[in-house]
């Protein structure tokens, strides 16, 4: 369970690092979006991993680490606006905002350590595209309760979807991250976290056939 901790600590570092330098470009200029728009950016970022998983080949220099860093930026940022709701003041402090990044994240760290003691830590034997997979249902699971203006009968709601996709999405990092070890290990390389080291996804070759503007992982 150490392994699994340490390893979502690094997943997170990733993550926040990318939160932090964009709350100093953009200010908290994601305040003004909706839970639904926060929903809709997770829902184009997790359809993109799977349109790069089944085509095997990318038009934009961003991979699907990059964008699976995006979700669990982006899920956080739903779970702060759940938490502050729509407030008037939408204005954020860089400290404020990383006081609550850090307490959805942990939140949700605390939440996989308890199905990982029920689990066994199964998520180790699926694939990335499980993954995917999995987010993209919990996705429209949300837009269905969306829908339903936030009412469920017997459903978990729209925070505990949130964080699960966080979490499907950190299982993600880290499979890329073990796989840029082994990958770097096997051509005498030292391991780094870019993704232009990584093995391709789903075990086959991601062709680059281009660079792009397409926003940056974590938000706009």
């Amino acid at each position: 369970m150490k392994k699994t901790n340490d390893q979502f600590e690094s997943a997170i570092t990733l993550c926040r690092n990318i939160f932090e330098k964009k709350m100093i470009d953009y200010g908290s200029a994601w305040r003004i979006l909706r839970t639904s728009s926060l929903t809709d950016q997770i829902y184009i970022k997790a359809n993109r991993i799977r349109s790069i998983e089944e085509k095997a080949e990318i038009k934009v220099d961003e991979g699907a680490k990059d964008e699976f860093a995006g979700i669990v930026n982006y899920a956080v940022m739903a779970l702060i606006q759940l938490e502050l709701g729509n407030q008037s003041n939408l204005e954020l402090k860089p400290d404020e905002a990383l006081e609550l990044y850090n307490k959805h994240v942990y939140a949700s760290m605390a939440l996989m350590q308890n199905k990982n003691h029920d689990y066994d830590e199964a998520w180790r034997n699926m694939r990335i595209s499980s993954y995917t997979d999995i987010i993209l249902m919990k996705l429209l699971r949300i837009k269905q309760i969306e829908d339903n203006k936030g009412k469920t009968i017997i459903s978990e709601g729209l925070d505990a979807n949130y964080q699960d996709i966080l979490n499907y999405a950190l299982f993600a990092l880290i499979k890329f991250e073990e796989s840029e070890t082994k990958y770097c290990l096997s051509i005498n390389l030292p391991s780094t976290t870019h993704p232009s080291n990584s093995p391709p996804v789903g075990g086959r070759t991601t062709q680059r056939t281009g660079r792009g503007d397409s926003p940056p992982a974590g938000g706009d």
